[in-house]
């Protein structure tokens, strides 16, 4: 099994190594590949010292898989050449996300829609992820109208530099700025970039990808996206009004029947999900389970994750892992 990770040197490519490691995905060879200017570099993976190449040798190489984490620009010039010559590629960017000709994958919920001819494969958004996780169940039984998400998310789903910006800030340390404003001690309501109908590009996944994930249009889904001073994992408080009525205790016993899903959901004893306790785990932690008394069927209930690893990282290996099980590479 020859795989190659596409963005070897960035924030989520340095994930993808350690989850490809722990979870001994069968690597039999591994080809690290990065932008020009990181070809050259050496990176350690099982105590062996590997050379980062660049996407042309890479294409070369025939893979059966590559894992991309390099940017959308890269995903859309370099996934088809990829493709072409055989290899099946799991995208991490947004790039193939929305195209009605590929899967939008999260693997608990629909790989089973993956074939031998789906040669590049999206992986949602982390936000989206999380959030589809702990909702799957309950669409399921009681099928979901409206979503109303707001996120509470950290510096690392921008990048090295927003992590730097933070740790500068916390130091007293004049930086480099990832975003327009200070982020320590303050809140931002700007998740990737504005568009002409006011929302953020981030904002607009969360509403279009679950209706692609659970093919499905009969609900829709509203968020305000925001950037918090977190190191590490995204929270989000979500609103979900369903087709039909609930009960609480059925509610997390599904949710705890979820694999993949931890319930955390206990007010007496003050246990809540938190991304300080999500940091460097593939489990979605979902908790304040409560009725929203103010309108029929409604449930409000807080989902947390680290968006590196379930949102990012883990998922695109669960995915690659699916295609080696079910014999699609």
């Amino acid at each position: 099994m020859k795989v190659a990770v596409v963005g070897a040197t960035g924030m989520v490519g340095e994930v993808m190594l350690k989850v490809l490691e722990e979870r001994n995905f069968p690597v039999t060879e591994l080809l690290l590949v990065a932008s020009e200017r990181s070809v050259g570099k050496k990176i350690t993976f099982k105590n062996k010292e590997y050379t980062v190449i660049g996407l042309a040798d890479a294409v070369a190489a025939k893979p059966q898989i590559a894992i991309f984490s390099a940017g959308g620009d890269t995903s859309l010039e370099w996934a088809p050449k990829f493709a072409e010559a055989g290899t099946t590629v799991v995208d991490n960017s947004s790039a193939w996300r929305m195209d009605p000709t590929k899967k939008l994958v999260v693997p608990e919920i629909n790989a089973g829609e993956l074939t031998k001819e789906d040669k590049i494969i999206a992986n949602p958004n982390c936000s989206t992820i999380q959030m589809v996780m702990a909702l799957a169940p309950l669409h399921k039984k009681y099928k979901m109208k409206r979503v109303i998400v707001s996120t509470y998310q950290s510096v690392s789903g921008t990048g090295v530099k927003a992590v730097k910006q933070l740790e500068n800030e916390i130091a007293g340390i004049d930086g480099e700025m990832a975003y327009p404003y200070p982020i320590g001690r303050n809140a931002l309501p700007h998740c990737d970039v504005f568009l002409e109908n006011g929302y953020t590009k981030e904002e607009m996944k969360l509403a279009r990808e679950p209706q692609k994930i659970f093919n499905d249009k009969t609900f829709s889904v509203t968020a305000t996206a925001v950037r918090i001073p977190t190191a590490g994992g995204h929270s989000e408080s979500v609103n979900v009004e369903f087709e039909n009525d609930f009960d609480l205790s059925d509610v997390r016993k599904m949710l705890h029947e979820t694999p993949g899903v931890v319930v955390q959901d206990n007010t007496d004893t003050n246990t809540y999900p938190m991304p300080i306790y999500a940091h460097d785990k593939d489990e979605v932690f979902v908790g304040r389970l409560r009725r929203d008394e103010t309108q029929p069927n409604t449930l409000n209930m807080w989902i947390v994750a680290d968006n590196l690893r379930k949102g990012a990282a883990t998922n695109t290996i669960q995915i690659a892992e699916y295609l080696v099980e079910k014999g699609l590479v």
